[in-house]
Parts: C-alpha cells; structure tokens; sequence
C-alpha cells in the first residue's frame, strides 16, 4: 500500500543524492570513506527530553491526505538514561481509511549514551484482516539480535558492532553533526542484517510558512538499500531545522506517480523553547498521540 510506502521512506530516511534549492547551492559531497556518526552530547538534553511530541499529515500529489504518523519520546519510569520511542501509524482522517485501514504501533526502548535499542515491539492491524505481533530484542554487548513473530522464533542473529533499528536511527541521526557537504555512518538493523546506513547533508533551505513559522532547514539525504518492515520505492528528502531542536518538518518523497509529502502539523517539546506554545496552537488541527495506551488498546491493535 502506498501508506506503506511512505510510512517506511520515512522512518528509514531513504534518499538520493538532490540537487541545488533556491537560495544556497549545494554543497559538494565528500564520497571518500565517511566515519561513523555520533551524538553531539549538547543536543542529548533537547532531542531527548523525554516528552516530545510530533504529529504528521501524509498527503498525496494534489494534496489528498492518506493517513497519519504520531511520534513521541518518553523517558522511562524509574530508569535512567531509557527512553520509549512510541509510532503510531494510521490511515485514520485519510482518503484511503475505508478502503484499506491501518493501525500499526511501534514501540522501541533505548538506552545508554548512543541511545541503542534493546526492545522493539511491533503490533500490526493492515487491512480487514492482516494482523501480526512482532518483538525483536537486542543485545548491543554480544551483538546478538532475536526475532520472534507472534510468538514463534523467527530468527537468532550475529551482527557485528552497535547497530540501531529504524526509529533509533531516524532519532539519533537527527542529533549529529549537519556540517553541511559531509556524511557519516548510522548503522541499523534490517532484512536480518546490519546495514551501514550513509547519511549526507546537502544544503540549507529556508520555508516561509511551517507549523513552527519561518525556518532554516537542512536537508537531509540518507542512502540505504534496504527494504526493512515495509516495501517502499521513490527518492526521499528530510528537512530538519538549522537548530538545537533538530526538528523535522518536511519530508517529500517521489514515487512512481506523483510525489508523497509528510508535513509537521503538532509539536510539543517543553525542552525546546524555541517553539514553545506550538502544539496548543496545532492540537485543534491534529490530535497528539497519547503517552502510553492502556492494555485494552493495545490488545485492540493486535
């Protein structure tokens, strides 16, 4: 499905080499061996917050809408330096809801100073009638990876190295070094195997009107040949703000006819100053994933 598509291209940030925007030429890209990527330990307090809120409209060309992403970032009771990385994927308030409906709920917990994934849990409700409960489990020390699909064993693996799954990745790639014409490494979990992820910052642009007013943004390219949970196609931009609130507000991929778009339309993050009082002027616009769904919601999804 194409919400399918979009939902993956996103979360796995699958790009192309761009072109120049207006404004600020691209910068030239260093294709020499790139290093790994790593936390700037100055965004830690502001990209992890623990409560950080962003919502997302998917829209087609023309600007049909066709579902919706909620993410948020809560820190973990009692714990320390652990997080919960919760999506919600769902064609609700979409063009294709009656036709297709999904409710998908992800839910990955993190911890440490490179904020890996030790838990992710997956419940997938896809049409009338596909449902499936995944849960992969990390062990960053030995570098051993378990798989197991609705509560079978579907795989024991090795991998080699620190490696970061999906929305660890989409997460923590956010808060590296943007310097824009360079690349680095962010290593990630998919098809059953460690992927070297490389991710290049391309150029500045300036949006007059987002969610969160005027910005400047970078854009972002990542490269990975990968498909991961979804099938997806199409080239891919990501455009983060040129701030300490790294906050992605656009993301437009191409894809076979026409062109996807995934807009910013509800932000909270009381971390991030710069934009307070956004997500009170945007909730009437778009409902915020709540912080944890009880039991019953979440045996609904399954």
């Amino acid at each position: 499905m194409i919400l399918r598509n979009v939902i993956a291209i996103i979360l796995l940030l699958i790009v192309y080499p761009g072109s120049a925007v207006a404004g600020e030429a691209a910068a030239a890209i260093d294709y020499g061996r790139p290093l790994y990527g790593r936390i700037d330990p100055g965004l830690l307090a502001t990209g992890y917050s623990g409560k950080e809120t962003l919502v997302y409209d998917v829209s087609w060309t023309g600007g049909i809408k066709i579902g919706e992403l909620h993410l948020q970032v809560n820190a973990l009771d009692g714990k320390t330096d652990e997080y919960e990385i919760r999506a919600e994927v769902t064609t609700k308030n979409g063009a294709i809801h009656l036709i297709y409906p999904i409710e998908d709920l992800h839910v990955t917990k993190v911890r440490g100073p490179h904020r890996l994934p030790y838990h992710y849990e997956i419940w997938q409700k896809e049409g009338y009638k596909y449902r499936a409960h995944r849960v992969i489990e990390y062990d960053q020390e030995r570098g051993k990876i378990r798989y197991t699909k609705n509560n079978k064993i579907e795989g024991l693996f090795q991998v080699e190295g620190e490696t970061n799954n999906e929305f660890s990745s989409f997460f923590n790639s956010r808060l590296m070094d943007f310097a824009i014409g360079s690349r680095f490494i962010v290593p990630t979990f998919a098809d059953k195997k460690r992927v070297e992820v490389v991710v290049n910052a391309v150029t500045r642009k300036h949006f007059e009107k987002t969610l969160l007013g005027p910005v400047t943004a970078v854009e972002i390219m990542p490269i990975m040949n990968f498909k991961g949970l979804y099938e997806k196609k199409g080239d891919t931009v990501i455009w983060y703000t040129d701030d300490e609130c790294r906050v992605p507000v656009q993301i437009n991929s191409k894809i076979i006819i026409g062109s996807l778009t995934a807009e910013l339309v509800a932000y909270d993050n009381p971390a991030c100053s710069r934009y307070a009082g956004i997500a009170k002027k945007s909730k009437s616009k778009s409902g915020s994933l709540s912080e944890s769904k009880t039991h019953t919601e979440v045996q609904k999804i399954r």
